[in-house]
């Protein structure tokens, strides 16, 4: 590892950047930024694979708390929740999928495949919402 690239991880470490501007940090030197979604790939039908879903919550100029959270999620437990979804009673299936028709979402626990959870994050990619003007959460992959 370089001395830039040490320093530029060292300041993230620390704190004292964001995970964006060390993105472009990184870039700007020149070296390949690690943990961004892998290419696509002939193996899985050219769709491409990530190993983990990304939260990131960064504490905005007004928010109560400075505390920042880093959450790194394996697909692997992803996909494994998937397939125990299988042994959750149906009546608790249907108290599910109302809670989420009440919530906006179409969604039928019953019928979500794993091709369903790659669709998802290949249309999530990389999302950052602003929550009160506060935070900053982050969603990716990687």
């Amino acid at each position: 590892m370089n001395e830039e690239r040490r320093k530029i991880l060292d300041m993230l470490a620390q704190g004292k950047i964001t995970v964006d501007e060390a993105e472009k940090l990184l870039a700007a030197i020149g070296e390949p930024v690690t943990g961004s979604s892998s290419e696509p790939s002939p193996e899985t039908g050219g769709r491409r694979t990530w190993k983990y879903l990304r939260v990131q919550v960064d504490p905005g100029p007004g928010s109560d708390s400075g505390d920042r959270v880093n959450i790194r999620v394996p697909f692997k437990l992803i996909r494994a929740g998937l397939k125990f979804a299988a042994f959750i009673p149906r009546d608790a299936h249907d108290k599910v999928n109302q809670a989420f028709k009440d919530k906006g979402m179409d969604i039928d626990l019953a019928k979500i495949s794993p091709q369903d959870l790659e669709d998802l994050v290949s249309n999530l990619d990389d999302m950052t919402v602003e929550v009160d003007g506060k935070d900053k959460v982050r969603i990716f992959c990687e």
